[in-house]
């Protein structure tokens, strides 16, 4: 029976994410591949992540969620305001742009608006991909989504996107009891969940987020034959394609 392969907040990490596929032995034809979001910012290598996510989309029908630093990354290339500016610098932006554009040192006003265009113009493709990802995924098992639900809503479906990406404790405290499904989240590192960086298994839901860019480590969560297996990468031992 196949593998259901979940990681999440990859978060410009790349070579830990490399390492991991490589430690698990992914075989695209035999597993499929979950990735619930944030793929960039904070860590040193955006670029290469999402160049290596739309590859393991495209050409090996791996699904990718969007998460918050996702969507933050394409508001600010398309629309720029000032407080979207603000947001994405406070959040990580500078390691995205020192990735896209070799920015570095201190970043003006203009800087910004440059480093826009030139994600635009050299790398729109990449902002076209992160906009149309989805925002959760189901199976006849697991729900899977970037930082979780709003209890709020029965038909969790119809949740504000908002939701989708950015709700944490609201989520993380309640017991969906209609469910009938695991909840499997990013977005909130699981070291402030229960006090580690491995995977967090909670009633109804699981949290996978290690906190990678936090020089933590980064979790891979697999599913098989009605049994949950970890593993992790803490440090990278060796250069991987």
């Amino acid at each position: 029976m196949k593998r259901t392969i979940m990681i999440s907040d990859i978060h410009g990490c790349i070579d830990p994410f490399n390492q991991l596929l490589h430690d698990i032995n992914y075989i695209p034809q035999n597993d499929e591949l979950i990735l619930l979001g944030d793929y960039v910012d904070r860590g040193p290598n955006s670029k290469e992540v999402v160049n290596k996510v739309i590859k393991l989309v495209h050409e090996h029908r791996a699904i990718a969620l969007r998460g918050n630093h996702d969507q933050r990354l394409v508001d600010f290339v398309n629309e720029g305001s000032s407080i979207i500016k603000a947001k994405f610098i406070e959040h990580g932006g500078i390691q995205t742009l020192q990735s896209y554009c070799n920015i570095d040192g201190e970043i003006s006003d203009e800087m910004l608006d440059q480093a826009r265009e030139i994600i635009k113009m050299d790398y729109g493709h990449h902002i076209d991909f992160l906009s149309t990802l989805p925002l959760f995924h189901e199976d006849k098992t697991h729900i899977y989504v970037h930082a979780g639900l709003n209890p709020d809503y029965i038909e969790w479906w119809k949740q504000p996107d908002h939701d989708f990406m950015y709700i944490k404790d609201k989520f993380i405290h309640h017991t969906f009891t209609n469910l009938h499904k695991k909840i499997v989240f990013g977005h909130t590192r699981t070291i402030d969940i229960h006090g580690s960086a491995d995977v967090w298994f909670g009633e109804d839901k699981i949290g996978i987020d290690g906190g990678c860019a936090y020089g933590m480590q980064l979790n891979c969560l697999i599913y098989q034959n009605g049994s949950y297996l970890t593993r992790k990468v803490n440090k990278v031992r060796r250069p991987l394609m």
